[in-house]
């Protein structure tokens, strides 16, 4: 934000360092710890301790502390610094209040949606999330995994990364057998309605129960025979029904504001898997111990590790393939097809050993990119109780039954605070609350964190939840409405400002640094602390500023800060991939 001083100054002070014999110096601006006053600080202890290793006779501190007070003394007073002072080896330059409120906020307002948005690094990222079996439920358990992966995207982008999303589907396997046999079995002929999903796992879930029965399991074994035999019938039913979990799943995924570039299948890998293991054997990698054992790849063996890596199991006795034997060919053909510098595979901590097995095989076979892949972890979601999600329908619940039990929760705050609105538009406020309340969830605890899900905590309007946040930016939107929509054109902020502004303009400068971070370490925590942060912020501001019946010049900079505090509360919201109303 303040580039253009921060290059002038320095010009300034490597001027000064020449005269004092330092041709070569590289100098560090810090952002002084707000306490009140906003500044810059530039260590000169680097540049005293380059003197003294050059073999100048300098003692270290003391020659900083000599070089920082030349240099004020050099730069005299500066427009754009209220104060300079030379304090322990530091040069400090502090901002006029007025100044900097002021260009905080009209930076802002200039940028819009994108303040705090990065350059173009010239660097591509896959991340890869979501990954559900078709023909079965998407449920709880899958909710953190999108939500998090989706929001990793945003910020990705953001920061100024090209980003591809993409998405890896089971649509292979005993799951799918067993559902296609109950539906030529009990359900031959019906079509899915509205909700696909929820459709698609019932029939699964009577297939599970069925399948107890030994002689249905024959049949479903004798199933898949003919699906390994590619029988045009049994091909043509797999098509047709995994399209309809498909079409279940982008409903999902609409409602989530969710959607991918690039979905790979199971069954587009496994036949390349099953000849990658086979290589793997006529090189000597792996060791085919069948009929007996499986085909495995002894990792610590080539690692020169004990108990780190272990056993890594390529192919079945039977010959019949694994997630190993799919996830390997999978990985170089996303990096044939994009050549990324990072992929990121988002799944749960639990796979954490296997994904490291998967990424020391692909470094054995002389993949140089191997190191380009990485595994954020994230932890599982209890509901009340400690009921831990699983993919067996005793503890499942359904991701449309949990988003409706969510919108209907939400409706009935809507009516009690905004009765007056259109039907319409309190369903659309309960979804945009509900979905919110889901997401804030799953990103305001650490990736490596369990998430237990409380209803009364995910929906309040006054603690640390989206709604609380969701209507500080309707309460924006409400002072700016009063005002008749439009902005002043500029403002002039005054040399002393109250707490409550300064506190929300220290907040509106944090979103560029929580952005970047977020995006280095794949955490998208921090800026939902921000989006807390600032919906308390502004609604301190609220309750102790006044912005309409103030006089004209207050009321300027006020409404012009009001507008400023509702474009960084929305931008956070939506790296988040919340909506932030206008209406609540």
């Amino acid at each position: 934000m303040f580039e253009k001083e921060k290059n002038k100054l320095e010009i300034r002070i490597k001027d000064y360092l020449k005269k004092e014999g330092i041709n070569e110096s590289q100098l560090e601006f810090r952002q002084i710890p707000f306490s009140g006053e906003w500044g810059l600080a530039i260590p000169l202890f680097p540049i005293a301790a380059s003197e003294a290793r050059s073999g100048k006779k300098v003692i270290v501190p003391q020659r900083a502390q000599q070089l920082a007070q030349g240099i004020k003394d050099d730069l005299g007073e500066l427009e754009e610094f209220s104060h300079i002072d030379a304090v322990n080896g530091y040069l400090n330059l502090y901002f006029s209040t007025s100044k900097y409120a002021q260009r905080v906020v009209d930076t802002v307002l200039e940028e819009g949606e994108h303040y705090g948005k990065g350059e173009n690094l010239g660097k591509r990222v896959m991340v890869e999330y979501s990954q559900p079996n078709t023909h079965k439920s998407f449920h709880v358990g899958h909710l953190r995994n999108v939500i998090l992966g989706g929001s990793v995207c945003r910020l990705l982008e953001f920061a100024g990364y090209d980003v591809i999303r993409a998405n890896y589907l089971g649509d292979i396997g005993l799951h799918v057998v067993k559902w296609m046999w109950n539906y030529l079995e009990n359900h031959r002929g019906e079509e899915p309605g509205e909700n696909k999903t929820h459709w698609m796992n019932d029939i699964y879930a009577e297939a599970d129960r069925l399948y107890q029965d030994p002689e249905n399991e024959a049949e479903v074994r004798e199933l898949y025979a003919r699906w390994n035999a590619k029988e045009p019938e049994v091909v043509a039913l797999w098509k047709k029904t995994r399209q309809w979990s498909l079409e279940g799943f982008e409903q999902i995924y609409d409602q989530l504001g969710e959607s991918f570039d690039r979905i790979y299948f199971e069954s587009e890998v496994e036949e390349p898997g099953v000849k990658l293991v086979e290589e793997m054997v006529k090189d000597g990698l792996a060791q085919d111990l069948r009929p007996d054992e499986p085909v495995i790849i002894n990792l610590d063996d080539y690692a020169g590790t004990e108990d780190e890596y272990r056993v890594l199991v390529l192919l079945r006795s039977d010959g019949s393939s694994l997630y190993a034997t799919k996830d390997l060919p999978l990985a170089i053909k996303k990096f044939e097809e994009y050549d990324f510098d990072r992929s990121i595979y988002v799944i749960d901590v639990r796979q954490s050993l296997y994904l490291k097995q998967i990424f020391k095989t692909l470094e054995i076979l002389g993949y140089d990119w191997a190191d380009k892949l990485y595994h954020l972890a994230y932890e599982l979601v209890n509901l009340p109780g400690n009921v831990t999600m699983a993919s067996r329908e005793g503890t499942v619940v359904l991701f449309d039954d949990l988003m409706a039990e969510a919108t209907r929760r939400a409706r009935e705050i809507v009516e009690q605070k905004n009765p007056e609105v259109s039907e319409t538009a309190k369903n659309d406020i309960a979804e945009a609350v509900a979905l919110g309340a889901l997401k804030y969830t799953m990103l305001s605890r650490d990736n490596t964190k369990i998430v237990t899900f409380d209803w009364d905590a995910a929906l309040d309007f006054n603690g640390q939840a989206a709604p609380y946040i969701q209507y500080a930016h309707v309460r924006a939107e409400s002072i700016l409405r009063k005002a008749g929509g439009r902005l002043p054109g500029e403002a002039s902020f005054p040399s002393e400002l109250v707490k409550a502004e300064v506190d929300l303009i220290e907040l509106l400068t944090r979103l560029p640094q929580e952005v970047l971070k977020a995006a280095e370490e794949l955490r998208p925590l921090g800026v939902a602390n921000l989006a807390f942060d600032l919906a308390k912020g502004f609604n301190d501001f609220y309750n102790t500023c006044q912005v309409l019946n103030v006089e004209p010049e207050v009321r300027a900079y006020r409404l012009r800060l009001v507008a400023a505090a509702q474009q960084v509360i929305a931008t956070s919201l939506d790296l988040l991939g919340i909506k932030a109303p206008s209406v609540m």
